[in-house]
């Protein structure tokens, strides 16, 4: 539990325009309704011109304003309750958005939750990713009838290139080696 400037921050909407890329209306079956880019993994920093781009998705009054945002905690840098945000166009005074943190969630997911119940489920492209790869799966995310999962998408963008996976007989060369009296490198620290 953080503290009380964590649990409740207000924000005025001065944000840069948020890096999102929405699918057109979901068809059955399909996973996700687009891919969001956010700059940094700070919440308080990045979750207002989310909320600002998703209030102008759609014909205006369609589904109310954002009321409720689902996340995945090691996506995050911190993990406030909620955030009052000011200047969201239609709304008098302050909007707030409940947050509400999970360590189920899969890699890369966002669920941003309207008034009226209707979701938008994003995936959430990590800050530091190359803009080409970025973009890429921003679009993957957004195809009509995209079948693939958040973590499935992320993967080949957030695996180091020096990270390959090993092939079975490479995995049991080495083994063998080993018992052999070798040693591996990446074993001597």
């Amino acid at each position: 539990m953080g503290s009380a400037a964590e649990r409740r921050t207000s924000i005025n909407l001065s944000s840069p325009v948020a890096r999102l890329l929405l699918g057109p209306a979901r068809s059955p079956g399909t996973l996700l309704d687009g891919g969001w880019w956010p700059r940094s993994a700070d919440p308080v920093a990045e979750l207002p011109g989310l909320v600002l781009a998703l209030q102008g998705h759609g014909p205006p009054g369609d589904h109310g304003p954002i009321t409720h945002i689902l996340l995945r905690v090691s996506d995050w840098d911190s993990r406030p309750d909620r955030l009052r945000i000011e200047g969201v166009e239609g709304l008098t005074d302050t909007h707030v958005v409940r947050l509400s943190w999970f360590d189920t969630l899969p890699a890369g997911l966002l669920t941003a939750i309207s008034a009226d119940g209707h979701r938008v489920d994003l995936l959430t492209v990590p800050p530091h990713t190359d803009e080409n790869a970025a973009w890429a799966a921003m679009r993957q995310a957004a195809q009509t009838g995209n079948l693939i999962h958040t973590p499935d998408i992320l993967a080949p963008i957030t695996t180091p290139a020096t990270q390959t996976p090993r092939t079975r007989t490479e995995t049991a060369q080495e083994s063998g080696w080993e018992s052999e009296g070798g040693r591996l490198r990446d074993h001597e620290a």
